[in-house]
């Protein structure tokens, strides 16, 4: 065999020998345990208190695996490498404050909806409240996000500047180095009541989104069980429970 062909042979069989499939529900239910990623640095949804991994999303996640006989691995990384890290088959599942949207449905499969929200915009105005108010304006969001998507749609705003995490994009914001941030209105609150010296005002809905978990696309059998256990968690009490521990209010869509 030439040289080039066996190359060619030998990578072409390394390649094979990396693709992965995703694992099937009995897969999972075979291992006990599911593997789950997250971003970590989305307060109070997800984040570290220390070294460890906490917030609404993970705990809730935690409930639901519970009630399918199984434990979670967590994986935690930068919000955009989740899903492509779900595409690459690395986890079962993302919970990450994933708004759905047309385009992400493309891609991955999702869940019903663990909460519903928004974006809304932060300032160091109380005049600065509506998608009218950002012209000529400087505005903060996440990289990857579903504000940075609808932020550019805006008529009039002078600039978008992309941060990896939301605090970053906060920070820019208190430093002044934006006129505006646009995030979840539900981690907005939770800042704004444990940061009252910051000064910052949130004005009000530039749109409105559901969250969901993530999973590979298709993967119905576990789309259908991560269903049910959510469902089961928001009849017996626990879901309220975890939603006003961390937000003070229960935050399923209405």
């Amino acid at each position: 065999m030439p040289v080039v062909t066996l190359i060619v042979a030998l990578i072409a069989g390394l390649l094979t020998a990396t693709v992965t499939e995703a694992r099937t529900l009995d897969q999972i239910k075979a291992s006990g345990t599911l593997i789950a990623a997250t971003e970590g640095a989305y307060p109070p949804f997800n984040f570290y208190q220390g070294a460890k991994l906490t917030g609404f999303e993970v705990e809730l996640a935690e409930a639901m695996a519970k009630k399918m006989g199984l434990k979670i691995e967590w994986k935690a990384l930068s919000f955009d490498a989740l899903l492509a890290g779900l595409g690459q088959d690395r986890w079962d599942m993302v919970i990450a404050s994933f708004g759905v949207t047309e385009d992400r449905a493309k891609a991955v499969s999702f869940t019903n909806p663990h909460y519903c929200s928004g974006g809304v915009i932060v300032s160091k105005s109380a005049a600065m409240k509506d998608a009218a108010s950002l012209a000529g304006k400087t505005v903060a969001v996440q990289t990857g996000s579903t504000y940075m998507a609808n932020v550019k749609k805006i008529a009039g705003v002078k600039e978008v500047k992309n941060f990896p995490q939301d605090t970053d994009a906060r920070s820019a914001l208190v430093a002044g180095r934006v006129d505006a941030w646009v995030s979840d209105r539900f981690a907005v609150k939770t800042m704004l009541e444990n940061n009252p010296a910051l000064g910052l005002k949130a004005g009000g809905y530039l749109f409105v989104e559901p969250i969901a978990t993530a999973v590979k696309k298709d993967n119905t059998a576990l789309i259908g069980a991560l269903n049910k256990a959510l469902a089961d968690v928001m009849a017996d009490g626990t879901y309220k429970t975890l939603s006003e521990k961390y937000l003070k209010e229960d935050i399923r869509c209405k």
